[in-house]
C-alpha cells in the first residue's frame, strides 16, 4: 500500500476510535449520573471511617458537574476500549508476521484479564487497608475534611497502579516474542527482580510490613514466575520453528516413488 494510503487508513482508524469514545462517554455520563458510580468509588472511604453516610466535600459550585463528566469519560474509555483495540489491531496486523500475531493476540486477552484482576485486588484488598493505615495517624490532633478531587485522584491512581503492575507477564511475553528477553535471562535476574518488586511494592502500598508483603510483594513474585513460564513457552516454540526451517523434512510424502 502506498504511504498516502496508509495515512488515509490511519486517519479513518483514529476517527472511528474517537467516535466510539465520544458515544461511549455520552453513555458513561448517563450511567454515572443515574446509577451513582461515584458511590462505588467512595465506598472504601466510608468503610474505612465506618460511616455509611460519609460524604466528600467540594470547593467549587461546578465541581459536581465536572467530576461527573470526568467519570463519564473514564467509563466511556473503558467501554470503547474493545473498539479502539480492534482499530489499532486492524491497522498494525498486516505488518506483522503470522508467528508475531499468534504471540500478540493471546497477550491482549491476558493483559485485559490481568488488568481487571489488579484493579479488583486494589479495590477490595489494598485500598481499604491503605485508607485505614492513613486514618491511624494524628487522629487526636486533626480533623479530616476530604475534598472530592484529591480523594478520587488518590483512589484512581492506586487502582491504575495495581492494574498496570499486573501487566508484567504481558510485557515479558512481548519482549520474548521480539527476541529481547530469554527465560535464562529472567531466571538469572530473579534476585534483582525481587529487590525491584520490594521497592515497587513499598511505593504503591504504603502500610505495615504484613500489608506490604501480602498485598503486593507476593503477587509481584507470582507474576514474575508466571512471566518466566510464559517466556519459556514462547522461546521453545520459536526454537522449534527455527529448527524446522533450518532442517526441513526431506522424507518423501506418502505414496511417492523413491529412487534406488
Amino acid at each position: 500500500m502506498p504511504f498516502l494510503d496508509h495515512l488515509e487508513e490511519l486517519r479513518w482508524r483514529i476517527l472511528w476510535s474517537l467516535l466510539a469514545v465520544a458515544v461511549a462517554s455520552a453513555i458513561g455520563f448517563g450511567l454515572v449520573y443515574y446509577y451513582n458510580v461515584l458511590d462505588l468509588l467512595i465506598a472504601p472511604v466510608r468503610a474505612a471511617k465506618d460511616d455509611p453516610t460519609f460524604r466528600l466535600v467540594y470547593l467549587s459550585p461546578a465541581d459536581p458537574f465536572f467530576i461527573t463528566l470526568k467519570l463519564g469519560i473514564w467509563v466511556g474509555v473503558i467501554m470503547a476500549f474493545p473498539v479502539v483495540a480492534y482499530q489499532i489491531w486492524s491497522f498494525l496486523s498486516p505488518a506483522l508476521e503470522k508467528s508475531e500475531r499468534r504471540a500478540i493476540i493471546p497477550a491482549l486477552y491476558l493483559g485485559l484479564v490481568l488488568f481487571v484482576a489488579g484493579v479488583a485486588m486494589a479495590y477490595y484488598a489494598a485500598l481499604p487497608v491503605t485508607l485505614q493505615f492513613f486514618e491511624s495517624f494524628q487522629g487526636e490532633a486533626m480533623v479530616d475534611v476530604l475534598e472530592i478531587r484529591e480523594t478520587l485522584g488518590f483512589i484512581t491512581k492506586l487502582l491504575l497502579a495495581f492494574g498496570i503492575v499486573f501487566e508484567l507477564p504481558v510485557v515479558i511475553m512481548v519482549l520474548t516474542a521480539v527476541g529481547l528477553v530469554t527465560p535464562e535471562f529472567l531466571r538469572q535476574k530473579r534476585r534483582h527482580a525481587m529487590v525491584a518488586n520490594t521497592v515497587l511494592a513499598s511505593l504503591i502500598t504504603p502500610g505495615d510490613v504484613i500489608t506490604l508483603t501480602v498485598m503486593m510483594m507476593v503477587p509481584l513474585f507470582l507474576l514474575y514466575e508466571l512471566s518466566i513460564i510464559l517466556s519459556r513457552g514462547i522461546y521453545r516454540r520459536r526454537a522449534e520453528r527455527e529448527k524446522s526451517i533450518l532442517q526441513p523434512d526431506t522424507e518423501p510424502p506418502p505414496g511417492a516413488v523413491e529412487a534406488d
